[in-house]
């Protein structure tokens, strides 16, 4: 039976084109910026640039050069936590300032509700940080959904496609992973989770649905439910 639903966010809950084309670019646009004025100001942001030179074998002094690597780390969408966490900073500041809101689909806003009205424990497992994590859920343009969910994980864990990742957030959890559902377009993260022995449905919001037979697949949230209830 299942009593944890742990759920994707870029393709499930929320679109793929609100990450790219407002996001990303806003980050883009904004991080030498943010970078510069912070660096100084909020140690946590210095962490977080000791790691990037770190990763990168950049000058930990040369902030022009740490920007330069943030910026590219950007336009390649590099799963990269340091950057996941600076990102999650100036988006705080987006989302504040009403530069926009997140994005959640309504058919995921009305089941998380409900989810949460029946008693299943709900999280989040994103590439993106947790602070990222809550924002999207927290600034949503279906209201302030944080209170549904009962925690949040990120490349902290580990990556979304290894197996060992979806065993660590078992073991945080307390669970026997069969009571888990975990929701994804992506299907290497369910494939990895599936061999943590957790159970899994394919979110397939636009195009032709896959060829499959070895598990659910789901338009949206509502067919994710009908699944529940038939499970």
């Amino acid at each position: 039976m299942i009593r944890v639903i742990l759920t994707d966010i870029e393709g499930t809950t929320s679109s793929i084109s609100f990450v790219h084309e407002v996001l990303f670019p806003y980050a883009r646009e904004h991080m030498g910026e943010f970078v510069r004025d912070w660096r100084h100001e909020d140690p946590a942001v210095g962490e977080q640039l000791d790691r990037v030179a770190e990763v990168s074998g950049c000058d930990r002094d040369d902030i022009d050069d740490l920007v330069r690597t943030l910026e590219q780390w950007i336009d390649e969408d590099r799963k990269e936590t340091s950057l996941k966490t600076l990102q999650g900073m100036l988006w705080e500041q987006g989302y504040q300032h009403g530069a926009f809101d997140g994005h959640v689909y309504p058919d995921a806003a009305e089941y998380l509700r409900f989810w949460h009205d029946r008693g299943l424990r709900l999280y989040v497992y994103s590439s993106g940080s947790v602070k990222a994590q809550k924002l999207i859920f927290g600034f949503s343009s279906e209201g302030d959904l944080t209170p549904f969910f009962s925690g949040y994980f990120d490349t902290n864990v580990g990556g979304k496609k290894e197996s060992a990742s979806y065993r660590t957030i078992i073991d945080k959890l307390g669970v026997e992973p069969e009571t888990v559902l975990f929701l994804s377009d992506v299907d290497a993260e369910l494939e990895a989770a599936e061999a943590a022995g957790l159970k899994t449905c394919w979110l397939v919001r636009e195009g032709d649905l896959p060829d499959t037979d070895h598990r659910p697949v789901a338009r949206d949230f509502r067919e994710v439910d009908a699944l529940l209830q038939r499970h």
